[in-house]
């Protein structure tokens, strides 16, 4: 069984009155949901506040359901919205960072080894990477910031991410596209690449 007809399960079990079952798929999402609004709001402490509320107006809309779309996809949309209404109404700009996730890189299988390997240069190169991504992320609209996370950082297939974003495929693929575009621009200088070649 696949995740999609598990969480379909969890979903129906949720709507038979099974609370618990709901509790499975916030265990199971709660990080990813938490990554994904924590690139559009910038407070840690703020984004966990979004992140619940996102599960909340989850949980209401679960009756509803009809589970058209996986159910990832459709709590993600309704992150990704709950996220624009908080900054909205807080007058912000949405930021994005692509940091490592220390937790993540700590649980890895072979963590020690990849720490080995980080040479002083390596380590001031990656840090200029990082920084250099993470401006140019900045400066995107935020419709492309949004497109180009859900496909690079969180994995989604274009479909999913069309879902979410509620556009066309080829209007993800066009904003996709033109997020690699401003990056590379930026990237090039660092990575020594000519100006007709992406990396």
């Amino acid at each position: 069984m696949g995740d999609r007809e598990a969480d379909q399960l969890l979903v129906e079990r949720v709507q038979a009155g099974d609370k618990q079952a709901y509790g499975l798929l916030v265990n199971k999402y709660q990080r990813k949901l938490l990554r994904l609004v924590s690139r559009l709001v910038r407070d840690s402490a703020e984004a966990e506040d979004v992140v619940q509320d996102a599960f909340i107006k989850a949980y209401r809309a679960l009756p509803g359901f009809r589970g058209e779309s996986a159910f990832y996809t459709w709590l993600y949309r309704i992150g990704v919205n709950t996220a624009k209404n908080w900054l909205v109404a807080s007058g912000r700009r949405a930021p994005t960072s692509t940091a490592l996730d220390n937790e993540d890189a700590e649980n890895y299988e072979d963590g020690d080894r990849l720490r080995d390997m980080d040479t002083p240069e390596r380590v001031l190169m990656s840090k200029q990477l990082a920084q250099t991504v993470n401006a140019a992320m900045e400066r995107l609209p935020e419709e492309l910031r949004t497109a180009i996370t859900l496909r690079e950082i969180d994995g989604m297939a274009y479909e999913e991410i069309a879902e979410v974003m509620a556009c066309p495929i080829g209007t993800v693929r066009s904003r996709i596209f033109r997020a690699r575009e401003a990056i590379a621009r930026d990237l090039r200088p660092l990575l020594d690449t000519a100006p007709d070649r992406r990396w």
